[in-house]
């Protein structure tokens, strides 16, 4: 999988060695303890999720509240890249999928899967599950979902990197790139992406949490977000929608872990006290390159 990633300083290619990242022009990146490698460059970087916020985060997903997302997204992926990547399509009702993907893979690479704002790498870890011939990068910002992006799943690797400026990975080199409840960098995400990839982007309606967000006055869901999307993206054709609802049964520490793993975690608001139920509503929006 770093043969797709290039120098975030001159983007030149990227070679292995046992403990770094190396180009040709020397410059060098180290593999630290945690298991991601750092190819941010010297500037700012955007602010990420706290430690605090991925602790709610894993809390909240190992409780597996967002597995229909996690379920309706490999479906998805599934269905749209069907013979479509290389010849190497994510496993149906096959006998033995495992070895029929590795055999594949031997033959024609492996398919890559970037997710970008992965936070803890809980989505691409389910779609590397349901794809054995794949392997994925996670790219955040936030060292503490990295740290746990970076052991999400076997065949996938982790990288922070600010996915608002140029991304560290080489033109045409990403079969799926998954972007689930994170910021989009359309130009970017078209660059990277090969001639027949796919995007597939999860964003929520104005119903998602709407009982939650009213009764303690949370942040709500941009009512312009569908036009600015399509802003975004206007270097993509839509190649299909799925609007996906299911039903929140949560505890109060669950309501909580929810509230504190996302955005209103930056804001003051009320906490939840009791049980609640609520609904979950987002969009998956699948994408070519034009």
């Amino acid at each position: 999988m770093t043969d797709a990633l290039r120098c975030p300083v001159c983007a030149a290619p990227l070679s292995l060695t046992p403990a770094t990242l190396r180009c040709p022009h020397q410059h060098s990146f180290d593999l630290n303890k945690h298991g991601y490698v750092h190819l941010a460059t010297g500037r700012r970087l955007p602010e990420g999720d706290t430690p605090a916020m991925v602790a709610a985060r894993t809390a909240f997903l190992s409780a597996a509240h967002y597995l229909p997302l996690a379920s309706a997204l490999t479906h998805l992926v599934d269905h749209e890249l069907e013979d479509v990547v290389d010849g190497v399509s994510p496993p149906r009702d096959r006998a033995h999928p495992r070895e029929a993907g590795e055999s594949r893979d031997r033959a024609a690479g492996r398919p890559l899967v970037v997710d970008l704002g992965a936070g803890t790498g809980y989505y691409l870890a389910a779609v590397l599950d349901a794809w054995p011939a794949a392997q994925g990068l996670a790219f955040d910002v936030s060292k503490a979902a990295l740290r746990r992006a970076a052991k999400a799943h076997p065949r996938a690797g982790a990288v922070l990197a600010d996915t608002w400026g140029t991304l560290p990975l080489a033109d045409g080199s990403v079969d799926l790139l998954l972007n689930v409840f994170a910021p989009r960098n359309g130009a970017q995400m078209r660059r990277v992406l090969k001639p027949g990839g796919l995007l597939v982007v999860v964003t929520p309606t104005e119903r998602h949490l709407a009982e939650l967000r009213d009764q303690l006055g949370l942040l709500a869901v941009h009512p312009s977000k569908a036009e600015r999307l399509a802003q975004e993206l206007r270097d993509f054709a839509p190649a299909g929608d799925q609007l996906l609802e299911w039903r929140l049964d949560l505890t109060a520490a669950e309501a909580a872990d929810l509230i504190a793993m996302g955005p209103n975690a930056f804001h003051e608001q009320a906490r939840a006290t009791t049980a609640v139920t609520c609904t979950a509503s987002v969009r998956l929006s699948a994408y070519r390159p034009r």
